[in-house]
């Protein structure tokens, strides 16, 4: 299955093996002076060659368990996972297809668009209101760049700092894209629990006591535990974040005014930081656009990385961006759909905890329902046609778990999921207090 001479041969031959689904998540790989032997190379040589697949994302080290593929590969699948036929989709996340605004007539509006090279990586007026929009939460904007989503501004921002086999604090439960992302860069999950407010000061102070580069952190609509900081987290936060000037801090504002939480930041007066805030949840996932501000140093390297990458971000999407942010009906909409959000996210936490459950969302457009058997949870939703989605892909110490997606929750839905969840044979589910 696994062939080569040398480090870089044997690591592209296991790569392959993945690609090809002869290597799955979790699989084994073979001891080091085994497949040596079996290959009649150096033990050293493998070994390097596993250290070559480790910093690229695709295995970890498990100790006495081995060297394994790791569970989401950063390799690129074929096709998208989809709701069983008939079944409800609870499960991706989205957002309500009907509480985004119309883009055919922003779309119209913008007229001809002819962007050339060599001129301004980003439009003036979206700088300038995103600046006030940051600055009307009481964030620092004095220095900014337009990147591709969310994501891409956290990949940027670890980017411009850290190197291979750097260790990050992580939410856990945390998103998993996040998790992906820091695995696929070579560097080390350091979690750290959260509660309805944010990251727990008590673990993240333990985890700090190591060597730790960065820490990303999600000040609101937290996916999948909707945690959402309080000012006392902030206050707490800051306080142990201030022992390690050094850090590098981002924060996932992914949310935006959709979130249904205030938006707050315990980055403020650090040397290394970043708030990176996307469109994709209040404006439309298609729009791949996210402003981030931050200190000068970490912006200038991720627009100057930028620059001989992607270049810019689509002045097409720039432009669009600034319409809506500047209709009125649009400013309207945003505040509708963060109220419907809010409501449908208190409506099933309200029903499961009626019935006996515990359930966390105190903003964004995921509940958390912990559970003691993932998957027993899943076939009892599925029986009764509901689909949502599993915790383990959100999680690395945490319990058990599944996570319902209230974007598209429709009226006296919330009570039908929480009767088929805790009905007749469901002795054993995390009680509430």
């Amino acid at each position: 299955m696994i062939s080569g001479q040398g480090a870089g041969g044997i690591a592209d031959s296991a790569e392959a093996a993945m690609r090809a689904g002869r290597l799955r998540p979790g699989d084994r790989l073979p001891p080091v002076r085994e497949l040596a032997g079996r290959l009649r190379v150096s033990p050293t040589t493998v070994a390097s060659a596993y250290r070559v697949l480790r910093l690229r994302g695709l295995v970890t080290a498990a100790g006495r368990r081995g060297t394994r593929v790791a569970a989401r590969p950063p390799i690129a699948e074929a096709g998208t996972a989809a709701a069983p036929e008939g079944a409800r989709e609870l499960w991706l996340g989205n957002p309500d297809p009907a509480l985004l605004p119309d883009l055919v007539p922003v779309l119209a509006r913008l007229g001809e668009v002819k962007r050339l090279y060599g001129e301004p990586a980003n439009r003036p007026e979206l700088l300038e209101l995103a600046a006030a929009g940051f600055r009307a939460d009481h964030i620092a904007a004095d220095h900014l760049a337009v990147v591709g989503g969310a994501l891409d501004g956290l990949e940027r921002c670890l980017g411009a700092h850290l190197r291979a086999g750097d260790r990050v604090l992580i939410e856990d439960p945390g998103y998993a894209a996040v998790f992906d992302l820091v695995a696929a860069l070579g560097l080390e999950a350091v979690p750290v629990g959260v509660d309805d407010h944010g990251p727990l000061p008590g673990e993240v102070e333990r985890a700090l006591r190591g060597r730790v580069a960065a820490a990303i952190f999600t000040p609101r609509a937290q996916n999948p535990f909707g945690s959402a900081y309080d000012g006392r987290r902030v206050r707490e936060l800051g306080r142990l974040l201030a022992a390690h000037p050094e850090l590098l801090v981002v924060e996932d504002d992914h949310a935006g005014p959709v979130a249904g939480a205030r938006a707050r930041s315990v980055s403020q007066g650090r040397r290394r930081w970043a708030v990176v805030r996307s469109v994709s949840k209040s404006l439309g996932p298609d729009l791949r656009l996210a402003v981030m501000t931050g200190d000068p140093v970490t912006v200038s390297r991720v627009a100057g990385r930028q620059q001989i990458g992607a270049g810019w971000v689509s002045h097409v999407l720039q432009r669009a961006v600034v319409e809506l942010w500047t209709d009125r009906s649009v400013a309207r909409r945003l505040e509708r759909a963060a109220a419907e959000y809010a409501r449908r996210r208190a409506e099933l936490v309200a029903a499961l905890r009626r019935v006996g459950l515990q359930a966390h969302g105190a903003s964004g457009l995921n509940v958390w329902v912990p559970v003691p058997d993932e998957d027993a949870a899943l076939r009892r939703l599925a029986a009764e046609g509901w689909a949502v989605a599993p915790g383990r892909r959100y999680r690395i110490q945490a319990g058990p778990a599944i996570r319902i997606s209230i974007g598209s929750l429709r009226d006296g839905e919330a009570a039908l999921i929480a009767h088929a969840l805790a009905g007749a044979g469901t002795s054993g589910l995390t009680r509430s207090a």
